[in-house]
């Protein structure tokens, strides 16, 4: 039986994790995570200006669903949303991550901001850990899956 720790979660930790739900369940921020699941995998900014060139619904959708996920990122790396929690009910940040991954020196780079998706980045690496040290190898099999879209 794989090791659980003693909860270290608040009552406030649940509200804030299901308005953040609330939130992913808007109309706009539904297709825009649903065009992101199914269509993104740019592995270079060349690929990424064809999937979602600037100006275009699909860049609208990708900056929708990056921000909202280095936001959450953010409330983890701040101390206000207990990463347990978090870890315990959600995987989409780690797709979100893998999709983005090999996009973030370039993009930090063209914005000249190398705290471009640093929360996001961080977050996701600590949840690699505590995933794989819960089941060692249960990452791999979710990057595995979802890696990259089907084309």
């Amino acid at each position: 039986m794989p090791k659980v720790n003693a909860p270290t979660s608040t009552y406030d930790d649940v509200n804030l994790l299901l308005r953040l739900y609330d939130m992913r369940r808007e109309d706009r921020m539904r297709q825009a995570r649903s065009w992101f699941t199914a269509n993104f995998g740019a592995s270079s900014m060349e690929e990424f200006v064809k999937i979602c060139p600037a100006g275009s619904e699909e860049n609208a959708s990708y900056r929708m669903v990056t921000s909202y996920w280095e936001m959450v990122a953010s409330f983890i790396t701040s101390g206000v949303l207990s990463k347990e929690i978090f870890f315990q009910n959600t995987r989409e940040m780690l797709l979100v991550y893998l999709r983005v991954q090999a996009l973030l020196p370039a993009l930090r780079e063209m914005y000249k901001d190398p705290f471009a998706l640093h929360n996001l980045e961080t977050v996701a690496k600590e949840y690699i850990e505590w995933m794989n040290g819960r089941a060692p190898g249960s990452f791999e099999a979710f990057a595995g899956r979802v890696g990259r879209p089907a084309r």
